[in-house]
């Protein structure tokens, strides 16, 4: 595979420190440039983020003396030095979707963490193994930027991949109303239980503004290309729930779904075990060979035990069982900085290297 030299903008924050751990020593992927605030634009990225590294291994050496340039100021410059770069900026909506755009009329193709552009009509929001074909909007978008090769994807927000992986594949017996309650982890806050000792011992019943992505999000993932435009879902219905809860890293959905057609127990477990999708036909770095993971025991998935499975990238589901309001109702997990977040955004990217949208 051919090797892609890449920027990280927004690289001192939780998510950009995930892109530095996995894009270290990456198959085909190398940093080339990392970005940030103006703040800590001209310092060695060491001394840029300081005791602010929150991963469990070591700042790379590979990084560690790399001097970090200024997102907004330096753009053409790193533009001109990478083939693609990827996004996890904190800044308010209006600015991120600028600055996006200006990469990308720049023929800097950007892989985004950030939720600005996520219902922007010709921006594909891929879930790799769910929804590749929308890559194809990607033309589209070009034609509006009036660009070659500049454009803009992005990755969905991390508390649908805790749920929306697992109804897909139960798609074909019609999904008609879903309630999904998640209970999320603090680093989907950008947040340690050092930063954050509030957390500890205590649940808080609101996340700003997830309970409409988590509702929305979902319908543009199953949507469909129609000109130069994605056409989100119109079904089925879905209403969420997203409670912060005292956990690290890991978010926990509790899902109770009606089908047209509704399946049986065996069915739904077999349609979990065969499914997969283009990263797994792609045989991708970061692909999870299995895709989706059904524990049989009753208390399983657990977050600390399961967060972790197949690197991060796996789902894991259980507790699946009849309800007496709903047909269906079971648990699912997914981790939040990894499968949700940056690994995401890298599984996407490495789907959209494979074909052929860096080129």
């Amino acid at each position: 595979m051919k090797q892609y030299n890449v920027a990280i903008i927004g690289a001192t924050g939780m998510v950009g420190q995930r892109f530095i751990s996995l894009l270290d020593k990456h198959p085909w992927f190398n940093i080339k440039v990392l970005a940030a605030s103006t703040r800590s634009a001209g310092k060695k990225y060491k001394d840029a983020v300081g005791s602010r590294w929150a991963m469990k291994t070591a700042l790379p050496e590979s990084v560690a003396d790399m001097v970090v340039m200024d997102a907004s100021e330096d753009k053409a410059k790193i533009a001109s030095l990478v083939d693609f770069a990827f996004c996890a900026v904190d800044m308010k909506k209006d600015e991120i979707r600028a600055l996006e755009e200006e990469y990308a009329k720049l023929e800097c193709p950007i892989m985004s963490n950030n939720s600005a552009h996520r219902h922007t009509d010709d921006v594909p929001m891929i879930i790799p193994e769910i929804n590749d074909e929308h890559a194809e909007i990607i033309e589209s978008q070009k034609k509006r930027l009036g660009t070659k090769r500049g454009f803009i994807a992005v990755k969905s927000n991390c508390s649908i991949q805790s749920y929306v992986p697992a109804l897909h594949p139960l798609k074909k017996y019609g999904i008609k109303e879903v309630v999904a309650c998640t209970y999320q982890a603090i680093s989907g806050a950008g947040k340690t239980f050092e930063t954050w000792p509030e957390m500890v011992d205590n649940l808080i019943p609101y996340i700003g503004g997830e309970e409409e992505k988590s509702e929305k999000e979902p319908m543009k993932v199953w949507g469909k290309i129609v000109g130069d435009k994605i056409v989100d879902a119109t079904e089925p219905k879905i209403t969420t729930q997203c409670l912060r809860v005292p956990v690290s890293d890991g978010h926990t959905a509790a899902v109770f779904v009606n089908f047209e057609n509704k399946p049986s127990i065996d069915e739904i477990k077999d349609a979990w075990k065969n499914y997969s999708g283009a990263p797994q036909e792609l045989e991708l770095p970061s692909a999870p060979k299995q895709f989706l993971n059904y524990f049989e025991e009753d208390n399983r998935p657990q977050a600390k035990l399961d967060r972790d499975l197949e690197g991060g990238m796996a789902v894991s589901i259980g507790r699946l069982r009849e309800d007496s309001v709903y047909d269906y109702k079971f648990v699912s997990l997914s981790h939040n900085t990894l499968r949700g977040a940056a690994g995401g955004a890298v599984l996407m990217a490495e789907l959209l290297a494979a074909k052929g949208y860096f080129d």
